[in-house]
């Protein structure tokens, strides 16, 4: 089996010899022909990491916080065109390392990627500002409020980012983040995912330099560190950060939160259940077949492991295709992907995970019934009446639910509220608006077109939050300091 090797993170002002270093290892492929990539990964002491916190905060003292935004947007521009370069060399690892790590299909990764890093461009960074602040310009300075006075907002002292490893590439949104808000960063790798953050910094630094040491990327084992390797480091820096932005699931995230200060602001983004909605207007025998199309492309996208991918498509009846016609034509459509982008090789877990889940449709004292053959790599359940919304296995599992009429499913899904986000609607413009305000007043966070449920655009309120307000504080000058100010200026005299 070949073996190759890869350094991962950044560490601004550590030397290579300085640092402990631990292998992560990837398979790809069979013996003989296969390949194993072993990915060393930095652990830092306490000692090290509140250096290496140190040396970021000073460094975003004289480079990133005296940055005007619209020049940080340029340079974030810049990495971006290269990323998006399919010739250029970090853009050709990202290609070639991402599918072995993760083991997704390489096409699925590459358009994967090229859709994500495209919601980074320029005009789409000003658009995520623009989101978050009337006026961006806070960013950069006092700007006069609208009750008197004046207003800035400042960014975190410094900014600890947990990733997950489910996506590759997820790291980039909230170091793009951090960046926007002039926040110095230092990112914890996920061991599922540990290159893309380390391949970002080190572009970071070939086209702007002095961005490239306001951020640092280290390693330790679990989410938390509070025990394995690197706990030291991890605790050095939870007991330094001001404000943690983590992603993971649900009991990591909670045992975190623990492991804070008071005082440390944690933003945390766990699991999610998302669903579609596929009205009767969309159910004629022309349409039907295309909305089933896209449905199948939100559930093959990286196998269903992003927050926002579905787990149920609620169909309406009373239209010329049916609801379990609709889940056939999923099912041919899930087969056709399955031979374009073919799905990862399961862990001995997560095929047991799909094994129950299969099973237990089947033997459920429900109506459910499977679509498709046994050992096919995806699989449709489908149910002629309202199921809960309730998490499948992923990996290309899917429920497909006829209900008499979509407002029927409002109270279902309400009832997973701490849970719900992302909702794919196929339906009438009227429709859209109406379902809209019911869906939110029952706790979703984000409404879609079916097809783009995995791909959010651009300055999306990440599960119902604001992306950068949540990362600042506003400092205010009060009318009152002005007014007490003028008698004190060279002119009143």
């Amino acid at each position: 089996m070949k073996v190759e090797r890869i350094t991962a993170g950044w560490l601004p002002g550590l030397r290579d010899d300085e640092v402990q270093w631990h292998v992560l290892p990837f398979e790809h492929g069979a013996e003989p022909e296969g390949l194993r990539l072993e990915v060393s990964v930095p652990v830092l002491t306490a000692a090290q990491m509140q250096a290496l916190a140190q040396r970021v905060r000073e460094a975003a003292d004289r480079h990133l916080r005296a940055m005007p935004m619209a020049e940080i947007i340029d340079v974030i521009d810049r990495v971006i065109a290269r990323l998006l370069d399919r010739s250029d060399p970090f853009r050709r690892e990202a290609e070639a390392w991402l599918p072995v790590v993760s083991g997704y299909d390489a096409d699925m990764v590459r358009l994967g990627l090229t859709g994500f890093f495209k919601t980074f461009r320029a005009a789409q960074l000003r658009r995520f500002v623009a989101e978050d602040f009337a006026n961006p310009a806070v960013l950069d300075g006092f700007q006069p409020a609208a009750k008197g006075g004046a207003v800035r907002a400042f960014g975190p002292d410094l900014l600890a980012h947990v990733w997950a490893g489910n996506v590759p590439a997820l790291s980039l949104w909230s170091l793009v983040c951090g960046l926007l808000v002039k926040a110095p960063s230092i990112g914890k790798l996920a061991s599922a995912e540990p290159l893309f953050a380390g391949w970002f910094a080190r572009l970071l630094a070939e086209v702007h330099p002095p961005l490239a040491e306001c951020l640092a990327v280290v390693w330790w084992s679990g989410a938390g560190g509070d025990a394995g390797l690197g706990a030291e480091g991890a605790a050095a820096l939870y007991a330094q950060a001001d404000t943690v932005l983590a992603y993971g699931g649900n009991d990591t995230l909670a045992a975190l939160r623990q492991r804070l200060p008071v005082t440390t602001r944690f933003l945390p983004h766990g699991h999610k259940l998302g669903f579609g909605l596929v009205g009767a207007a969309a159910l004629d025998t022309l349409k039907a077949p295309a909305i089933a199309r896209l449905a199948a492309w939100d559930v093959m996208r990286y196998d269903q492991q992003g927050c926002y991918s579905p787990h149920v498509f609620y169909v309406e009846r009373g239209a010329p295709v049916p609801p379990r016609a609709f889940a056939d034509y999923l099912a041919a459509e899930l087969a056709n992907l399955q031979r374009r982008f073919a799905r990862r090789p399961l862990e001995l877990e997560e095929g047991a995970a799909v094994a129950r889940w299969q099973q237990a449709v089947e033997w459920g004292s429900g109506d459910q019934v499977l679509i498709g053959p046994v050992d096919a790599p995806w699989r449709v359940a489908y149910s002629d009446s309202l199921q809960a919304l309730a998490p499948t296995a992923l990996y290309r599992t899917i429920s497909v639910v006829g209900v008499d009429r979509l407002d029927d499913v409002v109270p279902v899904v309400a009832a997973q509220r701490a849970f719900l986000q992302t909702a794919g609607i196929a339906a009438s413009p009227e429709e859209l608006y109406r379902l809209a305000g019911l869906l939110g007043a029952a706790g979703v966070t984000r409404i879609s077109a079916i097809g783009s449920m995995s791909m959010p655009e651009a300055g999306w309120h990440h599960d119902g939050r604001f992306n950068l307000i949540d990362l600042v504080r506003m400092t205010e000058i009060e009318q009152s300091a002005e007014a007490a100010a003028q008698p004190f200026a060279p002119y009143a005299d």
